[in-house]
């Protein structure tokens, strides 16, 4: 085909859409949803994929995890394997320190929060805040993880800890809901009924996707909530391990010193879950591929309705126009020039589809990255690339059958058809 012929073709298929706009206008519609569809929970993904990626190092890079249990397990439904688990100790902290010489610094972590079936409450005057999250931790917490920056004041002192003082650092969300504008810093505050000195405020941070943030914690010296939370059993360690030692060593070194700690038979299995900052990343890609699926699915039935909507609209233009293919056989049109006329046709209602959908699709991720900035959702080339080509590809696929059943016609019977 020459280029005057497909130029041709094109205005033939433009003035056949505007001259059934209703028509076309509904047999886009379904390409338009899987377009869009497609590309605005792509645009998403990327967005939130920064914005995972982003907290996973702010964790730290160097920063590794050790629980009875692995992160995310929900305490009340844990297998009988894990429950069966004996509870990591406070001072398993400072052997693995002495066994492993790859950790660099190491804190136990006491919790005391709902998800664990425990509750909190801080007071100041009149105010109260409700399902905080109660942490105890050495006064290394913040260069062991990162995402814990102080905004203003001090990180209590290794002297504070060790002499159990009651001194606090807490969330900004919390710092915002007692004292509104005023300066928290040197205030006494009611946690749990007892009085802690703030001494300390993080930086903001709501949390991933609804879940709790550095806003909802509230930080004091870990011999302080050993001696106030008596009850709390679950234990963690937190640790960092040496730039110059490579991560797999490091591992093996913990992996071994928790084995001797714990005396672990050599030929039993773990009874201790040991993880790195990057499991957000895993849990992340667990999660995303669940989204992926039931997009791939929604924008499939999408283009599914769409591709059927092309055919029928399109079997119904080869029907209205017989005669004018008639009488484009009988001056010299060729099968191929009639199939490719209609074909073009398919081809252009489904990208106009696209390119509305693609439209949708960017709109959508502005209107995200407008309202919620920590997600900077955008439209990469690939997804631009995809979206443009499925919507080829349907056309193709769904305008093929009547573009030549068309181009078959016998022209004598296409002369005589009224």
């Amino acid at each position: 085909m020459t280029r005057a012929e497909f130029q041709e073709n094109l205005w033939v298929a433009l003035d056949t859409l505007r001259a059934h706009k209703v028509r076309s206008s509904l047999t886009l519609l379904g390409i338009v949803i899987g377009v869009t569809s497609v590309i605005s929970v792509a645009a998403v993904i990327n967005g939130l994929n920064k914005f995972i990626s982003d907290k996973v190092e702010k964790l730290g890079s160097r920063t590794y995890f050790v629980g009875r249990m692995g992160f995310g397990m929900d305490p009340g439904r844990l297998p009988e394997r894990i429950r069966r688990r004996k509870h990591l100790q406070y001072e398993d902290a400072d052997r693995l320190k002495e066994l492993a010489p790859a950790v660099e610094k190491i804190t136990a972590l006491g919790t005391r929060a709902f998800f664990f079936g425990a509750a909190n409450e801080v007071r100041y005057g009149g105010q109260r805040v409700e399902n905080v999250i109660l942490r105890g931790a050495n006064a290394d917490y913040c260069e062991i993880i990162p995402l814990f920056t102080i905004d203003s004041g001090r990180m209590f002192t290794p002297g504070e800890d060790a002499r159990s003082a009651q001194v606090a650092v807490i969330g900004a969300g919390i710092a915002n809901s007692l004292f509104g504008r005023a300066d928290p810093l040197g205030k006494m505050i009611l946690v749990n009924g007892a009085p802690y000195e703030v001494v300390g405020v993080f930086a903001p941070d709501e949390g991933l996707l609804g879940g709790p943030g550095v806003d909802q914690f509230v930080l004091i010296p870990l011999n302080t909530f050993r001696k106030h939370n008596p009850d709390i059993r679950e234990v963690f360690l937190a640790f960092t391990v040496r730039r110059e030692t490579p991560p797999e060593i490091a591992m093996d070194q913990v992996t071994e010193a928790l084995r001797r700690i714990r005396k672990v038979p050599h030929n039993a299995e773990n009874d201790f879950e040991l993880f790195s900052s990057d499991f957000l990343t895993n849990l992340w890609n667990q999660l995303t591929g669940a989204i992926v699926i039931l997009t791939t699915v929604i924008s499939s039935i999408g283009l599914l309705i769409g591709g059927i909507g092309v055919m029928n609209i399109m079997l119904i233009s080869v029907t209205e126009r017989t005669r004018e293919i008639g009488i484009r056989k009988a001056i010299g049109a060729r099968a191929a020039d009639i199939r490719v006329q209609f074909l073009l046709e398919a081809v252009t209602l489904t990208m106009l589809g696209g390119l509305i959908g693609l439209a949708a699709g960017y709109g959508i991720a502005y209107a995200v990255r407008s309202t919620v900035p920590s997600v900077p959702a955008y439209v990469s080339v690939l997804w631009t690339v995809l979206g443009v080509t499925l919507s080829a590809l349907t056309g193709i696929v769904f305008g093929y059958w009547p573009a030549d059943r068309a181009a078959r016609l016998d022209p004598v019977v296409c002369l005589r058809y009224e």
